[in-house]
């Protein structure tokens, strides 16, 4: 099946597809006269159209991805729902509701009785940090609504609707185990302080949990009235995370915070149905990121200076990537801006993409080995906007190395791109 890249501007808003199936196969042509694009902001809505599509249509490239997901699903059934009252840790507030965390890189002092204050070991991940606390649970949370909600998206079974929406109103809605909007108190420091604006990565979730559960429109199991609740929460979050000081604080930060928090702001801001807010930022963001992080040659600095270098490079690129993304719903186009002395997303993705090569020595030596497979979906979409890029070579080379169950190829439609 191919659809050209032209007919994608039909479904911006979730407009009904009517002129796409006269290149498709049968099967997947009656698919995408009946669909409706998901209301999703940081995956691409025709891309999972599409996927959709051709798996009805029999597409064998695709089963091997939906095979896994499955599976993953089936797992995702049996978790217990998590929430913060599961933690045996309280924050400084006293309320077991308000999310709490302790900074990973964070260790005692062993020059001191007590170990206060914590010194930084950059890289060097202390292991209690992720024990009777918030920041684990949050992200089985959000993998597994993420899993769901792709699951039900592409197999309508109803038990992955009624799991994801489970996990939603355990963490998020029901009075005795909900979330309070805020993470005032992420990534303390002992000895420093009761948590800071850095902690605000670790609601990154928050843009697939949304984007998940937007795939579950037309299942019983997520009620308008479960839409509703979540959407007064966000209401809530977003103000916190906006006009408090370690909102702030995040918004400042220059390397891959600053990134992520625009992900998060920008995403939230769309769901809210606040487009010109979402605009705002990523007009900013244009600025803030594209011509502040990335040299001219493609390098980010900030991101090189870390002790895993790579994996914060490939790290700040996926929310530079997530940016584009969103940027594509207030008409901003970060794919293909560049800066008068070079700086482009662009140079950022052909800096990185020799390093797919597992063989190709990184110049740093990192604490942590990169997944450089990362990459690969990074290189996918850069080639949907520049398929003449100098990065071809290296995703035609080795986008089939990548296995054939690998989810993003779900989330990208692959075999929509050229194939090696």
């Amino acid at each position: 099946m191919f659809i050209t890249r032209a007919c994608r501007f039909l479904l911006t808003g979730g407009l009904l597809v009517c002129s796409l199936v006269a290149a498709a196969p049968s099967g997947a042509a009656s698919e995408l006269s009946r669909a409706r694009a998901p209301r999703v902001y940081s995956w691409d809505a025709l891309s999972l159209l599409e996927a959709r599509a051709s798996l009805a249509g029999g597409a064998s490239t695709l089963q091997p991805a939906l095979t896994k997901l499955t599976a993953e699903a089936e797992r995702a059934l049996k978790l217990r729902p998590p929430s913060v009252m599961d933690k045996s840790l309280l924050p400084a507030s006293g309320d077991q509701h308000d999310y709490f965390s302790f900074g990973p890189y964070w260790w005692p002092d062993p020059s001191k009785p007590n170990g206060l204050p914590y010194i930084r070991r950059d890289g060097d991940v202390n292991p209690t940090s992720k024990k009777n606390t918030d920041d684990t649970a949050f992200g089985q949370v959000g993998d597994a609504i993420q899993t769901l909600g792709l699951a039900y998206w592409f197999t309508t079974d109803e038990r992955y609707a009624q799991k994801a929406a489970q996990l939603a109103r355990v963490w998020f809605l029901d009075p005795a185990t909900r979330m309070n909007p805020n993470l005032q108190h992420a990534q303390a420091i002992p000895g420093i302080n009761d948590g800071r604006g850095i902690g605000i990565i670790e609601s990154r979730h928050l843009t697939t949990i949304h984007d998940a559960l937007a795939l579950l429109d037309g299942s019983p199991a997520w009620t308008a009235a479960d839409r509703a609740a979540l959407i007064a929460w966000t209401t809530a979050f977003y103000t916190w995370l906006t006009t408090s000081p370690h909102g702030l604080d995040e918004q400042g930060e220059r390397n891959n915070h600053g990134t992520w928090y625009d992900v998060q702001a920008a995403h939230l801001a769309l769901v809210l149905q606040q487009p010109a807010e979402a605009k705002k930022i990523l007009t900013a963001g244009l600025t803030r990121h594209l011509a502040h992080q990335i040299l001219p040659g493609g390098a980010q600095p900030l991101e090189l200076a870390r002790t895993n270098s790579l994996n914060y490079s490939c790290f700040n690129l996926e929310a530079l990537f997530s940016c584009a993304q969103l940027a594509r719903h207030v008409d901003i186009d970060w794919h293909h801006y560049t800066t008068t002395d070079g700086r482009s997303l662009r140079a950022a993705l052909t800096y990185l993409a020799p390093y797919v090569d597992p063989a190709k020595p990184w110049p740093k030596s990192d604490v942590v080995a990169a997944d450089r497979t990362r990459l690969i979906p990074l290189l996918h979409a850069h080639l949907r906007q520049h398929p003449d890029s100098e990065a071809r070579p290296y995703y035609v080379k080795f986008a089939a190395n990548s296995p054939a169950s690998a989810r993003w190829r779900l989330l990208h439609n692959a075999p929509l791109l050229f194939s090696p």
